[in-house]
């Protein structure tokens, strides 16, 4: 009788042990798949309507996740949830309520704006954190609005992206956040073909795409302007620079109806100005197990605490980033490094119309 070596009876072992493990590794992944599947039919055909609908738009707001929402809800119910009726609202911006205010010596040292927020360096910008139930970011104030540009590449149109920090840096600026949306064909594109068209020191450029639903410009009086209907508004309002995404949160001090800001929680960002003309920029972090995100009325609520009379949203998700003294202040929710964009708002060292 032939004795086992004890090579053969090591290398037995181990393969018990390997289709072991992945017994083990297929159970354990079948009762988490099942687990998973039944959280989500419990959220979409459970009595709570918020939740389905929450979980349906934060799915559908990604570009990976997307169809768990298809799982247990038939294509017209989920088109019923991301596309409901909305409110028609007159949402040309009233110039009139913003009165871009001159910096005035302080003796005595920084003091609090109207707001409460005090600029402590003296360097014209604010950072703000914030946090809310589902959500950690940061407001960026700058008090003044001349120096905030977009930063885009126009001769890299349809070629290729940057950064926001690649955006920052090319114009030596000190700050800035992603900017508006961009055609993205199976979440592999490449960041450089903007969506909407977009404006940069007064020339338009991929004039055929329209402002979609949410474009916000910047005017020659450094006046934030949303709620454009047309490509004709651009001109007419004599935007300097300008993108688009949406959808529009606050105008002329008011935040939109309720059910025009439909929406999960992701990360997001948004601009906006204040009366006395500052501009406010806002990141919200998400997609994280602490950390979901923030609604489109979060946003709009944010805004409107810290003043704004006018705000849009701005491509959020993976794009989400701010940029601020060298470094980004928020962090990225894409699993694949920093996304290159086709525009972002940036922040000058110095202002347009002399204040630095």
């Amino acid at each position: 009788m032939e004795e086992r070596t004890p090579k053969r009876t090591i290398g037995k072992a181990i393969l018990r042990f390997f289709l072991r493990f992945l017994l083990l590794v297929l159970i354990t992944a079948l009762v988490l798949g099942a687990v998973v599947l039944g959280a989500i039919y419990v959220t979409v055909r459970g009595e709570s309507t918020a939740a389905r609908n929450y979980f349906v738009h934060s799915v559908k707001e990604t570009s990976a996740i997307g169809f768990l929402a298809d799982i247990f809800l038939s294509p017209e119910e989920v088109d019923a949830i991301i596309n409901p009726p909305v409110t028609e609202v007159e949402a040309e911006t009233d110039t009139s309520l913003v009165a871009i205010s001159q910096p005035e010596p302080q003796p005595d040292g920084p003091q609090a704006d109207a707001w409460g927020y005090v600029d402590e360096d003296g360097d014209g910008l604010i950072l703000v954190p914030i946090k809310g139930g589902s959500y950690t970011g940061y407001m960026l104030i700058v008090l003044d609005p001349s120096r905030v540009v977009l930063g885009c590449d126009p001769k890299s149109i349809g070629s290729r992206g940057y950064t926001v920090q690649q955006y920052v840096e090319k114009e030596d600026a000190v700050a800035g956040i992603n900017g508006g949306g961009f055609a993205d064909p199976g979440g592999h594109g490449n960041g450089s073909m903007p969506d909407t068209l977009i404006v940069h020191e007064g020339v338009i450029y991929c004039g055929g795409s329209g402002v979609g639903t949410g474009f916000v410009g910047i005017d020659d009086q450094y006046i934030l302007h949303v709620g454009f209907r047309s490509s004709s508004d651009v001109e007419t309002r004599h935007i300097q620079e300008g993108c688009g995404y949406g959808p529009v949160l606050v105008v002329n001090g008011q935040m939109m109806p309720e059910e025009n800001l439909a929406s999960g929680l992701n990360p997001r960002t948004a601009i906006g100005q204040r009366s006395d003309g500052a501009i406010l920029m806002l990141v919200i972090e998400g997609r994280q197990p602490s950390r979901l995100g923030a609604s489109y009325q979060d946003e709009a609520e944010l805004m409107l605490r810290f003043g704004a009379v006018n705000a849009c949203n701005l491509d959020g998700g993976s794009s989400t980033m701010m940029w601020y003294n060298g470094e980004y202040v928020n962090n990225s929710a894409s699993v694949i490094g920093i996304r290159p964009l086709p525009t972002s708002w940036i922040v000058l060292k110095e202002g347009r119309n002399g204040n630095g």
